[in-house]
């Protein structure tokens, strides 16, 4: 079936952590959805979505796919050098209603040490948010903090060989948030243009140490794990090479500044949805296999 190409939901970024369950949730709600991507013969998305081919770096790439686009996901994965002229197209390229804007940035704004830190990307989001409300658009600003999905990317590939994390910082606590509740709130946004001027720190449901998320993945995969606590030297080694460096010092002092608080906790998904945000116990369980499989 050939969806309309009036009151299309655009998603750019369809493909990374967020954007493509933004897709699904979507979907689900009907909707009629344009996933943005710069390699569509490599997109993999479901059918129904009209996939087209466009780049942020080429902010006159993006004209088709704006084409009777009244919202957009924004997420913005490029250099800054054109993030006036993209924005400038999503305000005034016309749509056949006002047009909303849900944009994923990042908690830069939120009190609490762990946010606080040096952030290369906080100019950048701030910036972009700048750029956005100088606009007409119905601008609506998603802020998770901590990815639940961090858990894979850092701790997957050591306990897939063993049942040791070797990490830094085991008491230092967070509030992941599971990147399929993100997309909700997403959707949400842009479905429903009561959301329009909307701003939420979006955060899982409670402020869990680093130990204690290696252990809710071990209750997940029945095992009993060991966090093997590096120090900020010792992590530096051992990510050398492989992590840019500028990432291994944001997280070090992130997770120096949070010892000996809580994490920052807000009731945001379940305000807008009408339901609790996943625990990381959950997310863990669904996400076994990733940490008990081959490699």
């Amino acid at each position: 079936m050939t969806r309309s190409r009036q009151n299309v939901v655009l998603v750019t970024g369809a493909t990374g952590r967020v954007g493509r369950l933004v897709v699904d949730e979507l979907l689900r709600a009907g909707a009629s959805v344009r996933a943005l991507t710069r390699r569509p013969e490599h997109a993999a998305l479901p059918a129904g979505v009209e996939v087209v081919a466009g780049d942020l770096t080429v902010p006159a790439s993006l004209d088709p796919a704006l084409e009777g686009a009244v919202a957009v996901f924004l997420v913005w994965t490029a250099a800054p050098a054109t993030a006036p002229a993209v924005v400038a197209r999503l305000a005034t390229h016309p749509s056949p209603q006002p047009r909303r804007v849900v944009y994923l940035s990042s908690p830069h704004q939120t009190p609490h040490p762990f946010f606080q830190q040096p952030n290369p990307m906080r100019g950048l989001h701030a910036e972009i948010e700048r750029l956005l409300a100088a606009t007409s658009l119905g601008v609506t600003v998603i802020r998770p903090g901590m990815f639940a999905s961090n858990a894979r990317h850092w701790w997957a590939p050591q306990l897939r060989d063993g049942d040791v994390v070797r990490w830094p910082y085991a008491a230092a606590e967070t509030a992941p948030v599971d990147e399929r509740d993100i997309a909700a709130v997403a959707a949400r946004a842009l479905l429903d243009g009561r959301h329009a001027g909307g701003d939420y720190v979006l955060t899982g449901p409670e402020s869990l140490s680093q130990a204690a998320q290696i252990g809710a993945i071990g209750d997940a995969i029945g095992r009993s794990l060991r966090f093997d606590e590096l120090s900020p030297d010792e992590f530096r080694r051992e990510t050398a090479g492989t992590w840019p460096g500028g990432v291994a010092e944001m997280l070090l002092a992130a997770w120096q500044a949070a010892l000996g608080r809580p994490a920052f906790v807000t009731s945001a998904v379940q305000e807008i949805l009408g339901s609790p945000p996943r625990t990381f116990h959950r997310w863990a369980a669904d996400h076994a296999a990733a940490f008990a499989g081959p490699a």
